[in-house]
């Protein structure tokens, strides 16, 4: 069972980190490049390698960071081109393989009967969890714009993540009302709480492509999410309908 419920994470999750990484290539990279192009022009931000989309979900995207650290005396970060689509496929990997495993021991704690129909219902609840609900307090940002402090940003992330998923389960799996309302009230918690937000805003990136990349970024989170819960769903069903092989 358990080499099953693998092979099922391992197949629709590096299938979709393939397939995520061409759809970026076509919709948030080109933004994240013409981002840069302003960044640097600004002459006063050093490079360095993080991950722009850390703290709103679903994927990664490698670009040049704005933040500063005592001590650095300069960043490393990819070369455009093959080097740089390298990295960015790898952490779609890993992102894949691990939300794929996240969505698979969903699949089997529930005791539910699981299909590509079904798993992909249970990947649009986790674009709700992971990438839309956090996007609400922290959306996702292009290389060269002003953030609150990243410590503060990841804590309040992973909290309306586990607020919001834990809400999510409550009104979709839980049949008593007062549940349902204790639902609601944790979802809607982080955004009462609030997300910290930087003292100033603006940046080197004019507002319209800083707009256009959180909306490319949330669709693709959309795709992404609706590949893998479809996948998962698939591969999840066609695991467990095997025949199971004879051990002496």
């Amino acid at each position: 069972m358990i080499g099953r419920l693998l092979a099922s994470v391992l197949v629709s999750g590096l299938l979709t980190g393939v397939l995520i990484s061409a759809v970026q290539h076509f919709t948030t990279t080109p933004i994240i490049l013409h981002a840069e192009e302003y960044e640097n022009a600004g002459g006063d931000t050093h490079a360095s390698l993080m991950w722009t989309d850390e703290v709103s979900g679903g994927q990664f995207y490698l670009a040049h960071g704005t933040e500063e650290h005592e001590g650095d005396e300069g960043g490393w970060a990819p070369e455009n081109g093959l080097e740089r689509a390298f990295y960015t496929m790898a952490a779609n990997l890993i992102a894949g393989v691990g939300f794929a495993a996240l969505l698979v021991a969903g699949f089997h704690l529930s005791g539910r009967e699981i299909n590509g129909r079904t798993g992909l219902a249970w990947g649009v609840a986790g674009f709700v969890v992971f990438q839309l609900a956090p996007s609400l307090g922290l959306p996702p940002e292009v290389p060269g714009s002003m953030a609150a402090e990243i410590g503060g940003r990841q804590v309040w992330w992973w909290f309306a993540v586990a607020s919001t998923g834990v809400g999510v389960w409550l009104l979709l799996m839980v049949r008593a009302l007062p549940l349902h309302v204790m639902g609601i009230l944790l979802i809607a918690l982080p955004h009462l709480v609030g997300a910290p937000q930087p003292h100033e805003i603006g940046g080197a990136v004019p507002p319209e492509i800083a707009g256009h990349f959180a909306a490319a970024a949330l669709a693709t989170g959309f795709i992404f999410w609706a590949m893998l819960g479809w996948l998962s769903g698939r591969t999840y069903q066609w695991m467990l309908a095997r025949p199971q092989t004879a051990t002496a």
